[in-house]
This record gives C-alpha cells, sequence and structure tokens, in this order.
C-alpha cells in the first residue's frame, strides 16, 4: 500500500517547521499576549492575546509546540492541558463582548493525557470548548498548520472557516495509536495513515475544510503576506454575515452526509 499519507505525517511533524509563534510574528502586528485561565494556571501549549491583522483588531490563539528540545519539554510538545484550553476559551469570550474576530492556529498531536490534566477535567475543558465555539458570537477562523490531533485540535477548529497547510494533517487518532488498535501493531502505522484519510486534500474532499493552503513559497516572505490577505479578504465577508451562527451550526451538522 501507499505510503504517501505517512509521508504527509512526517512532514507535520518535521521539527523545522513552522510552530504557531511563527505564524502570529509573520502575519500579524502588536501581538499582546495574555495568560492564565483565572482558575488554575497558565499553559505555555497554548498562547494567545490581542493582535492587529493591519488595522483590525483580532484575537489569535494558537497551540505552541516550540523549536527546539528547551522550549518542546517547556510547551510540553504542544499537548495542552485542560488550563490551556480553558485560558483560550476565556479569550474567545472576550474577543465577543468586544466584537473581535477569533484566528487560531492549530499544531497538536493531541491533548495533554497526565493523570493532572485528567484530574483537572481535560475531557470536560474540550467538551466545553466545543459547545461554547459553536455559539460565540463573533467570526471564528482556524488553521491547521501541522498536526491536527483528536479533540485536542477539534478544541480550537469549531470554526465558520477551516484551512489546512498542504502538510498538515488531522485526524481522530494517530496512525500508531490507530495500528496499536486495529491490528496490534504499530509498525502499520503508514497503512494505518492511508486508512484515516487524515491529509488535507482528503480533509478537502470530506468538506472538513474549506480550503488546502500550498506550501510551495513557504520560505517567502510572500507566504505569510498571502496568508494575511486570505484572512482579511474572509472576515470581511464573515462580520458581514447576519447568518454567521446558523451557517456556523449547519457545517458541522452537514458532516458525514452521504446524499
Amino acid at each position: 500500500m501507499s505510503t504517501g499519507a505517512y509521508e504527509t505525517v512526517r512532514k507535520a511533524r518535521s521539527s523545522g517547521r513552522y510552530t504557531g509563534i511563527d505564524f502570529i510574528k509573520g502575519i500579524f502586528n502588536h501581538f499582546f499576549e495574555l495568560h492564565g485561565d483565572r482558575r488554575f494556571a497558565d499553559d505555555s501549549a497554548i498562547i494567545g492575546g490581542v493582535a492587529y491583522l493591519d488595522n483590525t483588531p483580532v484575537t489569535v490563539i494558537a497551540i505552541e509546540k516550540g523549536h527546539n528540545a528547551r522550549e518542546r519539554m517547556q510547551r510540553l510538545f504542544g499537548a495542552p492541558n485542560p488550563e490551556g484550553y480553558r485560558k483560550a476559551l476565556r479569550l474567545m469570550k472576550q474577543a465577543e463582548k468586544f466584537h473581535r474576530p477569533v484566528i487560531c492556529f492549530v499544531d497538536t498531536s493531541g491533548a495533554y493525557c497526565g493523570i493532572g490534566a485528567e484530574e483537572r477535567g481535560q475531557g470536560l475543558a474540550i467538551a466545553e470548548n466545543l459547545c461554547e465555539m459553536m455559539t460565540l458570537n463573533t467570526p471564528v477562523i482556524s488553521v491547521l498548520i501541522g498536526e491536527g490531533g483528536s479533540g485536542g485540535a477539534l478544541a480550537l477548529s469549531v470554526a465558520d472557516r477551516v484551512y489546512m497547510l498542504e502538510n498538515a494533517v488531522y485526524s481522530v487518532i494517530s496512525p500508531e495509536g490507530c495500528a496499536s488498535i486495529l491490528w496490534k501493531d504499530s509498525t502499520k502505522a503508514a497503512e494505518a495513515a492511508e486508512c484515516l484519510k487524515l491529509t488535507a486534500k482528503d480533509a478537502l474532499k470530506l468538506g472538513v475544510i474549506e480550503e488546502v493552503i500550498s506550501e510551495d513559497n513557504m520560505e517567502q516572505p510572500e507566504f505569510f503576506a498571502g496568508l494575511r490577505e486570505k484572512l482579511k479578504a474572509e472576515l470581511r465577508v464573515l462580520r458581514k454575515d447576519p447568518q454567521l451562527l446558523d451557517k456556523r451550526y449547519n457545517r458541522f451538522r452537514a458532516f458525514g452526509r452521504t446524499e
């Protein structure tokens, strides 16, 4: 069986890939980071705050993996704790109050699965995000920039528009985890990746995302400039839409339809 999908997984996990911080720096002006969930702690795996998209104030939230070993340890390899998701939700509700659009950058293999995270309500934190984002009365755009793993990614992806980079992935489970469950053999990860339909092209075909963003010029300044213009154009449309919440609801209700 072809290993093309698993090669995409490797690219999405590449250590040299741009992280959430890189996208924030490349696209926005005057980013002011905000911290804490007002309940327990600040989670460094999720960064968020207020920035300007040219002259438009927006709330930006990103899952951050880090660039080197020290940063990755600090950021928990981009695996958020419950307080990270609660911080993100706090910032989204703040954005709704002040009529700011929300832009999310998603890159995680999944939510942190430690005992402490479970004790502090990891599942509930994710579920609250899913529920609240569905009715958030302000435009929401999510961009999958690397790994989009399970509920940990979906907790920042209930949006009006979802984009994926060409070599990003979006899946209910990792290929290794899927292979371990189905075949009791993690070495069959490449076969599992094909079955999971986790590439950007698969997601577009299934209607899970609106657009695949090419990575051909990813190392050039034009890449971030092009993405900035795309976000600006999309927000101009979304901010004028009186049926924003109904369309968001219908977008997700349409998943899985076969007719």
